[in-house]
């Protein structure tokens, strides 16, 4: 009798996941509406927000500690690694320098704020925010965790890398001895991201809620009336993304930006629906290994950029300033604006060791830098939450444009794998979020011939 056929195991299964972001979509839509019909009961909704980014927040630090570990483990030079780290610092800071000045360019060709008559009622909040922030050994301090465990009990992005880094060289060390360590921590990562693309199911519930709560606290009075710095800012974040980061990444590593972007456009929705890049860092960890980037170069490059590349804090940074200073009639001279430049670079540096760190570092700066602008801040905390979006945005496109280039510079870079990616011929698997190689399929037994045939 014939053999039935077969089903084809190497035929891609369907992505069911396509149904979740369209019901983030949906449930972003119905948010506004809650929002805006309905004010008292979307502010009620917050907490289906935070709970969501909470969910992410908790698998944050394993995930860093075993890509970390098992890129570190996997390289058989130190050096290695130290050479990707100090690339990418030195990265960090050109680039951060690019928005800073942006910002400031953009700032002056629109003056925003002019005419503005400030609302003191937020002053006092605004302090209390300042007072939150670190200074500058604080934050060095900071880095190094009460325990080993603290670290991950804590959810301190820094602090998770430097047990990471120190547990990776340490395996490093130990060379064949440390294997059977290193096979645990990727069965441990396996499970890891099983998890977060289980709580993945959660976005639309936690989209519904962030978004419902910020519409109905603030509705569109605010962006009525700060229509000005808020386009503005927007504008100059797409300028400084498509056309500094995408000119950069074309010359560096000859990738398209359009086409890295909308490989990673879920990411966007997912960030966007939240306000959160921490929302899709654990995705931004699996997407840049499954385009080619060896596990080292993403394991030092997205965790740290993660604190110190924060292209849309700074460009916030000095456009709110400028905005906070010509509202109260206090315009900065020319001079003054480069020195504000340059404390903004090591601002924006800190501004990861700050719990909201955009308007809470803006308030530390400020009192620092010009405490008689300090009370100003107060009038920009009814968009703030607007403006995070994009500050969100435009830090994690820094960080996945940053993770392709080093590892280009690197030669840690597949392109004939991203160029794969890019042509949809090798598809993310949402179900683990790993490039998982299937076991080699056994050789059939021969069947034993019978006596006689």
């Amino acid at each position: 009798m014939p053999t039935p056929p077969t089903p084809d195991a190497s035929a891609p299964k369907r992505d069911k996941t396509r149904y979740l972001y369209l019901a983030v979509i949906v449930a972003v839509v119905l948010g506004v509406a809650v929002g805006l019909l309905a004010p008292g009961v979307g502010k009620q909704l917050a907490p289906l927000g935070t709970g969501f980014v909470n969910l992410i927040k908790m698998m944050i630090s394993p995930i860093i500690f075993c890509t970390i570990v098992l890129g570190i483990g996997s390289v058989a030079k130190a050096a290695k690694v130290g050479k990707v780290g100090i690339t990418a610092l030195v990265y960090f800071i050109v680039m951060s320098t690019f928005a800073l000045a942006i910002g400031l360019v953009v700032g002056n060709l629109l003056h925003p704020g002019a005419g503005l008559h400030l609302n003191p009622a937020d002053v006092s909040k605004v302090h209390d925010q300042a007072k939150g922030a670190e200074s500058g050994v604080d934050f060095v301090l900071g880095v190094i965790p009460t325990s080993f465990v603290s670290a991950f009990t804590e959810g301190q992005v820094l602090q998770t890398l430097l047990i990471a880094l120190l547990t990776g060289f340490a395996l490093q060390k130990l060379g064949p001895r440390g294997e059977p360590i290193l096979r645990g921590i990727e069965h441990v990562q396996r499970l890891v991201f099983r998890i977060l693309s289980m709580i993945m199911w959660a976005a639309p519930v936690g989209a519904f809620g962030a978004i419902a709560a910020v519409v109905g606290a603030t509705g569109w009075g605010a962006l009525r009336s700060l229509l000005v710095i808020m386009l503005g800012f927007y504008l100059t974040c797409l300028v400084f993304v498509f056309g500094v980061l995408g000119t950069v990444l074309w010359l560096g590593a000859r990738v398209n930006i359009f086409k890295l972007l909308k490989y990673l456009g879920r990411e966007f929705l997912l960030i966007l629906s939240t306000s959160s890049s921490e929302s899709a860092l654990p995705r931004l960890i699996a997407k840049m290994e499954h385009l080619g980037v060896s596990k080292p170069v993403v394991g030092i490059t997205v965790p740290t950029g993660y604190s110190f590349n924060l292209d849309g804090t700074a460009i916030y940074l000095t456009m709110a300033t400028l905005f906070i200073a010509t509202a109260q009639d206090e315009p900065l001279a020319l001079g003054e604006q480069i020195t504000l430049l340059l404390f903004m670079i090591l601002a924006s540096k800190g501004a990861a060791g700050v719990s909201g760190a955009g308007i809470a570092t803006l308030a530390s700066g400020l009192q620092s830098h010009r405490p008689e602008l300090v009370d100003g801040v107060g009038f920009i905390l009814g968009i703030d939450r607007f403006m995070s979006e994009a500050r969100a945005l435009t830090n994690f496109a820094g960080n996945a444009v940053a993770t392709v280039l080093i590892g280009s510079w690197m030669k840690e870079f597949d392109r004939g794998k991203s160029e794969q990616v890019f042509a949809g011929n090798a598809p993310f698997d949402e179900a683990t979020l790993l490039d998982e190689k299937p076991p080699a399929a056994a050789e059939p037994r021969p069947e034993p011939v019978a006596a006689g045939s």
